[in-house]
């Protein structure tokens, strides 16, 4: 069995004053809250090429994967697959759903989550779909996957297989493949749809994905391949958690001008989220969209962990890394059934028109990820 994984864990609110946004320039007086359908231009960023849109857009398809290595997860190996299952079931309530799987495993994969997924035979490792597969980009050209390497974030886990995954999907689909000249992970990435990207440096200014590489040569390749205008950064938390504090588990856009912040309990020890979480707000308060526009910034407290059967050190218990799918929101469920309920309350209100579904992903999360980290979409076009 592998070394222990680095841990990753350790009521609305509105952010700072909204005056400004009266101001020209498209900004919302009622703080950007709702999601609305993409405008004329929003496929194509200033410059025409392609661009990454918003998770709230149409999808194809979802592309998640079955974990395969006991070395990776020990005696939870048979556990983490019933979460995974169940989590596909979910979204295939929604949207097709397909599965990679090791050929010698796609049997039982698609025995325990039935009909409603298509199990993809590919060779896989670990099950994070949303940074081993590719970050799907639209344009003029039609459909594009970005390749950024996936390195088993910058060393940490085992990856010979994982590594190839965007390669393989991407040639199985014959969907065109941009090898981004960035390392990186797709979880470590998080747009509005509309010329905005929110990112950590720890994640991506660092020397165990990009050594030697500067804050202003990444940027200017998400421009490129991604077709954003501004990125906002956080500094986030190297070397306490497996991804370096991806953003995906600490802020997330719930439409154009509102970001969902994971806001760790009050009496909660110093840790990469409290440190990231409280950082990313000060961010936040005076930080503009590409359109110049401030931010509402809507706090989103985490569970007891108390209330959390098997909540060890890596537990990732953010209700931030949730999936948005064609009709419907996808959103864990732990052991607070008041934070539950408040999440889910949360979410409904900034995604309206979309039904919550709750699934229960202790096993996925007590590996250090969620719903978000575990899904990939696939825009349609």
């Amino acid at each position: 069995m592998a070394p222990p994984r680095p841990s990753r864990r350790s009521v609305l609110r509105s952010g700072a004053a909204l005056a400004a946004l009266a101001l020209a320039g498209g900004c919302s007086s009622e703080g950007g809250g709702e999601e609305q359908p993409p405008g004329p231009g929003a496929a194509t960023p200033a410059g025409g090429g392609p661009v990454m849109p918003a998770e709230s857009a149409p999808h194809t398809r979802t592309f998640m994967v079955w974990p395969a290595l006991e070395e990776v997860w020990g005696d939870q190996l048979s556990s983490v697959r019933q979460d995974i299952a169940g989590l596909a079931r979910a979204v295939a309530g929604f949207e097709p759903v397909v599965l990679l799987a090791r050929p010698d495993q796609a049997e039982q994969a698609r025995q325990a989550c039935g009909s409603s997924v298509e199990v993809l035979d590919l060779m896989v490792d670990d099950l994070w779909a949303r940074d081993t597969g590719p970050t799907f980009v639209t344009g003029p050209q039609g459909l594009a996957g970005v390749d950024f390497t996936f390195n088993g974030w910058g060393g940490k886990q085992t990856h010979a297989n994982d590594g190839q995954v965007a390669r393989a999907l991407l040639a199985h689909y014959g969907v065109p493949r941009v090898q981004a000249p960035v390392t990186g992970e797709g979880g470590g990435i998080e747009v509005d749809g509309e010329g905005t990207l929110m990112a950590t440096e720890s994640s991506w200014v660092n020397e165990n994905r990009n050594p030697g590489v500067s804050r202003e040569r990444i940027e200017a390749a998400f421009k490129e391949l991604l077709g954003v205008e501004k990125v906002i950064w956080f500094r986030g938390v190297a070397g306490q958690d497996i991804t370096d504090c991806h953003v995906d588990a600490l802020a997330r856009f719930a439409g154009p001008g509102t970001v969902l912040l994971h806001r760790p309990a009050a009496d909660t020890p110093p840790d990469v989220w409290t440190t990231a979480s409280a950082q990313a707000r000060q961010v936040l308060e005076t930080a503009t969209d590409a359109k110049g526009c401030p931010l509402r910034v809507v706090d989103l407290p985490e569970p007891d962990f108390e209330l959390i059967e098997g909540a060890g050190e890596d537990f990732l218990a953010t209700y931030i890394n949730y999936y948005v799918c064609n009709g419907g929101v996808i959103v864990p469920r732990f052991g607070d059934r008041a934070a539950n309920d408040r999440a889910a309350g949360v979410i409904g209100d900034l995604h309206p028109g979309r039904t919550v579904t709750q699934v229960d992903i202790n096993h996925i999360a007590a590996g250090g990820g969620g719903i978000h980290c575990a899904t990939q979409q696939q825009p349609a076009v």
